[in-house]
C-alpha cells in the first residue's frame, strides 16, 4: 500500500495527516487521489461506508483550490444535516493549516441567514444538503456559477431520499466544464442515471465488488415470531453486555416507540429521527459519541450521518424496504479497521429477504439463536467479574476497610465472593429463569404482525370481542395501546388485534382473562359502556358465537367517536418482576429511571 507522501499531497495536507494519526490511506484514498490530483476528470468511485471516502475527495478538493480566492470554487452535496455537519468538520481538519481556507455548511434546521453571512464571507468550499441549497440559490443567496468541483456524496442515499429534482436543478446552475465526482456505496439504476446525464465519460473505481458488504461485518440473523421481536432485541442485548449500537427501524413511529420501551425497560438508548428538531438530533449524537447511549434506535435516513468508529452491532429490528439500504446499515459497524456484527431479527415470512440481500452482498449469513435465560445470565456473571478482575484500586475506600473487614470477619472468601457476584446475577436469574424459548424453526408457522400464534392455534390464549372500532377512532396499534393501559400489561400481552368498523377482537394469555373480563364489568370509556366477551372468533373477521361475560352488553352500540386521538401512554412497568419477557428489564436500585429521548448509562460499558 502507497503512503500519504506517495499519493502526491502537498505539505499542508500532509501535516494535517500526520496531526490525525492517519497512517495509511485506505484503498479508496489510494485508488482515488492519484486520478483526481492528476487529471481533471469525473469519476464514479464505489465503495461502503466507512471506507474513508471524505478524505478521498477531500484532499484532491483542498489541493486544487485557490484559497487566496473568495470565489466558491468546490460544492459537496450530502443527504442529510448530520452528514453535512460531518464532511464540514473533516475538510476543515485536513485543510487546518491551508491559511484562508473557509469551508460553510448549508443545511435545514439552522439560520438560512447566519449561513448567507458565511458564504458571503468568501466561502471557497460549501457542503450542503439539496433542499437548503436549492433554496438559497432561488433566494439568490449564493452563487455556484463558477465552482470547479461538485461531489454527490452518498449518492444513492440521496437518490432514495427523493432529491433527485433538486439535485439536477442545483447543478444546472454549475458550470458544464466542471469536474463531478460521484461517490456512493451502491449502484442502482437511478444512480447510473445521474452519472450518464451529468457526468462525461467518468473514471470508475471499484472497492470490493459493487453493493458488497465490507469483509469486516459479520451477518447473522435470528428467527423469531413476530409478536416476539422486541422481546428478542432485550437478549440480543443483554447477551451482549458491552454491546455499542445502532438499532434501525423502518418508520419514525417504530423508532421512537422501540426507543421509548428500551428506556422504560432500563437499556441507556435513545431515538434519531426526522421528527426531532436538530437541537434534539444534536443532544442523541452527543451523548452516543459520549458512550452515554450504548443502543441508538433510527431510521435510515437519520442515521446517514452518524460517524462513530467504535459501534460494536447494528442491529436490524425491521429489514428495509430497499435490499440496497441493508448495506448502508450494516455499514455503521466494522469502521476503521475494526470488525463488527450485522444482526437481523426476522420472522418466518421474511427469511426469503435474507437471501436476496446475500446476494447483493455477496457474503452469507449465520443463522444464530436468540439466547436463552441462563446463557444470559452467565454472559452477565462472567462480564461483571471480567470488570472487577480489570478494576483499578480507588485507594480512597482504604479508610472503610477496618469497618468492611469487621462486618465480612466471620465471611470465608468463597461465600464473600458469591454474596457479591449475587448482587447482580439474582437480578438476571429472576427475570430469566421462567423465560419462553423465542426461537422459531424455519419451517414452523408465523403468526404474523401480531402474533407468532395461527388464530385457533395455540390454546394459552383467549379470544376477546370488544364493542369498539373504525367509528370509534380505533386503529390495530391505538386499541392495543389502550387496552394495554387499561389493564397495565406489557406492549406484547395483547395480540391478534383485529379492529372492525363498530367492533374488534383482541387475544391475551389465558392467565389474564379473569383481569380482562373484571376490567371491563360495567367500564365506560367517554360516557358510553364498553363491552369485552370472550368469542369464539378465530381470526375469519365475522362474530360468530360469542360466550362467556365480562360485563354488560351496551344496548347503545355506535356511541360518538373517540375525541381525543390518544396513542396510548407508555405505561410503567419498570415496577413489575416478572419471570417472563415481557415484563421490564431488573433495573439496579440505584439506576436512574429518567425517560426522554435519552437516559444516562445504567451500566458501564468498559
Amino acid at each position: 500500500m502507497s503512503t500519504f507522501q506517495e499519493l502526491g499531497l502537498n505539505d499542508d495536507l500532509l501535516h494535517a495527516i500526520t496531526d490525525l494519526g492517519f497512517e495509511k490511506p485506505s484503498e479508496v484514498q489510494e485508488k482515488a487521489i492519484p486520478i483526481l490530483l492528476n487529471s481533471e476528470t469525473d469519476l464514479v468511485a464505489l465503495a461502503q461506508t466507512g471506507t474513508g471516502k471524505t478524505a478521498a475527495f477531500g484532499f484532491p478538493m483542498l489541493e486544487k483550490i485557490d484559497v487566496n480566492s473568495r470565489t466558491t470554487q468546490g460544492l459537496i452535496l450530502s443527504p442529510t444535516r448530520e452528514l453535512c455537519l460531518q464532511i464540514t468538520n473533516e475538510m476543515k481538519q485536513y485543510g487546518k493549516y491551508c491559511k484562508g481556507l473557509n469551508v460553510v455548511a448549508i443545511y435545514g434546521g439552522s439560520s438560512i441567514t447566519d449561513q448567507a453571512r458565511e458564504v458571503k464571507r468568501g466561502a471557497q468550499i460549501i457542503v450542503a444538503t439539496p433542499g437548503r441549497m436549492k433554496d438559497m440559490i432561488s433566494r439568490r443567496l449564493v452563487d455556484i456559477s463558477k465552482i470547479q468541483y461538485s461531489v454527490l456524496d452518498e449518492a444513492d442515499e440521496m437518490l432514495n431520499m427523493g432529491f433527485k429534482e433538486d439535485i439536477t436543478d442545483i447543478l444546472s446552475h454549475t458550470p458544464e466544464d466542471k469536474s463531478t465526482w460521484l461517490f456512493s456505496a451502491t449502484m442502482p439504476r437511478e444512480v447510473a442515471r445521474i452519472a450518464k446525464k451529468f457526468m462525461d465519460n467518468p473514471q470508475e473505481i471499484t472497492v470490493g465488488n459493487k453493493n458488497e458488504s465490507t469483509s469486516n461485518v459479520s451477518h447473522e440473523y435470528y428467527l423469531v415470531n413476530s409478536r416476539d421481536r422486541y422481546q428478542a432485541l432485550k437478549r440480543l442485548a443483554d447477551a451482549n453486555p458491552d454491546i455499542f449500537s445502532v438499532v434501525f427501524c423502518r418508520t419514525k413511529r417504530d423508532t421512537q416507540k422501540v426507543a421509548e420501551n428500551l428506556i422504560e425497560d432500563g437499556y441507556s438508548a435513545g431515538a434519531l429521527h426526522g421528527d426531532l428538531s436538530q437541537n434534539q438530533r444534536d443532544l442523541v449524537m452527543q451523548s452516543f459519541r459520549k458512550n452515554q447511549i450504548q443502543m441508538l434506535v433510527a431510521t435510515d435516513v437519520a442515521a446517514r450521518g452518524i460517524d462513530v468508529d467504535d459501534i460494536t452491532h447494528v442491529i436490524n429490528y425491521q429489514l428495509p424496504d430497499e435490499i440496497e439500504t441493508y448495506t448502508h446499515r450494516s455499514g455503521r459497524t466494522g469502521r476503521a479497521g475494526k470488525t463488527g456484527v450485522s444482526m437481523v431479527i426476522v420472522s418466518k415470512s421474511e427469511v426469503r429477504k435474507i437471501k436476496s440481500i446475500e446476494r447483493i452482498i455477496k457474503r452469507e449469513f449465520e443463522k444464530k439463536d436468540i439466547p436463552d435465560g441462563m446463557e444470559i445470565c452467565e454472559v452477565q456473571l462472567m462480564s461483571l467479574a471480567n470488570k472487577i478482575h480489570n478494576t483499578e484500586v480507588n485507594h480512597e475506600i482504604d479508610q472503610y476497610l477496618t469497618s468492611i473487614n469487621e462486618m465480612f470477619e466471620e465471611t470465608s472468601k468463597e461465600e464473600l465472593i458469591k454474596k457479591f457476584f449475587s448482587v447482580e446475577f439474582t437480578r438476571f436469574f429472576n427475570y430469566y429463569q421462567k423465560s419462553k424459548n423465542l426461537n422459531v424453526a424455519e419451517g414452523s408457522r408465523d403468526g404474523g404482525r401480531e402474533g407468532g400464534r395461527a388464530f385457533g392455534g395455540n390454546s394459552n390464549s383467549t379470544r376477546y370481542f370488544i364493542n369498539v372500532g373504525e367509528k370509534d377512532g380505533f386503529d390495530w396499534m391505538k386499541l392495543k395501546d389502550f387496552l394495554k393501559d387499561q389493564l397495565q400489561l406489557g406492549r406484547d400481552d395483547v395480540f391478534k388485534v383485529e379492529v372492525k368498523d363498530s367492533f374488534s377482537f383482541f387475544n391475551t394469555e389465558n392467565e389474564t382473562k379473569e383481569k380482562v373480563l373484571a376490567h371491563f364489568t360495567d367500564f365506560k370509556h367517554e360516557g358510553r359502556f364498553v363491552n369485552v366477551e370472550v368469542s369464539e372468533n378465530r381470526g375469519g373477521g365475522r362474530r360468530n358465537d360469542r360466550r362467556g361475560g365480562g360485563g354488560r352488553r351496551d344496548d347503545k352500540r355506535g356511541g360518538g367517536r373517540r375525541s381525543d386521538d390518544r396513542r396510548g401512554g407508555s405505561g410503567n412497568r419498570s415496577d413489575r418482576r416478572r419471570g417472563s419477557d415481557s415484563g421490564s428489564k431488573p433495573r439496579r436500585s440505584d439506576s436512574d429511571s429518567s425517560g426522554g429521548n435519552f437516559s444516562r448509562p445504567r451500566r458501564s460499558r468498559r
